[in-house]
């Protein structure tokens, strides 16, 4: 009978056994009802009285197990703030990002640069895949996640994230940062790591006990 090959030691001298695949996400496996559940209405009910401009689309679903079963594709987050370009992501998503948007960016830019918010600018909402040098599925691939790249205010400014900006900028981005950690339960940007230098990405993410995870 031929002998199994030992297994290499990693740089700690512990060899590394077959490792179990990582579970199945229940949110793989989540199937689309003929009748859309009550939670789905309801906060469709509350975009519709934040302003918020979606349409219904087709569900998302992938071998790999990417599913947004009941996905909107949102087109403002109210009727003073858009979005670009439109952005396919669950309802509980949208719902939270509009309130981010109006209740916390647009008085911030009031307040700092004496405009209002009038579009975000985003760089990913729905995308199929897993999280960046990881197997496992990113958040994006459940809808739950949108990544922001620019804020356009009122007057025309434009605030870029991104690793170097101007004081005004950079105070205004890391009050807004430090306010989304909270009502998103991830929070990511400039300085977290180089995947996160040009963009903030902001999260439902389902954590043990409702925790946060903001860098």
């Amino acid at each position: 009978m031929p002998q199994e090959k030992p297994q290499k030691p990693d740089s700690k001298g512990e060899a590394h056994d077959n490792r179990p695949a990582q579970p199945v996400d229940p949110r793989s496996t989540a199937s689309r009802s003929a009748i859309m559940p009550a939670g789905e209405v309801a906060c469709r009910k509350r975009l519709d009285g934040l302003g918020v401009e979606f349409e219904e689309r087709e569900p998302e679903s992938d071998p790999s197990g990417c599913a947004l079963p009941y996905p909107i594709a949102v087109k403002s987050f109210g009727k003073t703030v858009g979005i670009t370009p439109d952005a396919l992501m669950d309802c509980a998503m949208a719902e939270a990002a509009a309130r981010f948007a109006t209740g916390i960016v647009s008085p911030a830019a009031k307040t700092t640069y004496g405009a209002e918010l009038k579009s975000v600018s985003q760089a990913s909402a729905y995308v199929c895949r897993p999280r960046n040098g990881s197997t496992k599925l990113s958040e994006h691939a459940f809808g739950n996640a949108l990544d922001i790249a620019r804020f356009i205010l009122a007057d025309g400014t434009a605030i870029d994230i991104g690793p170097t900006p101007d004081p005004k900028a950079a105070k205004f981005l890391a009050d807004i940062r430090e306010s989304a950690c909270g009502p998103f339960k991830t929070v990511l940007g400039p300085g977290s790591d180089a995947d996160h230098e040009r963009h903030f990405h902001l999260d439902l993410a389902p954590r043990r006990n409702g925790g946060t995870f903001c860098q």
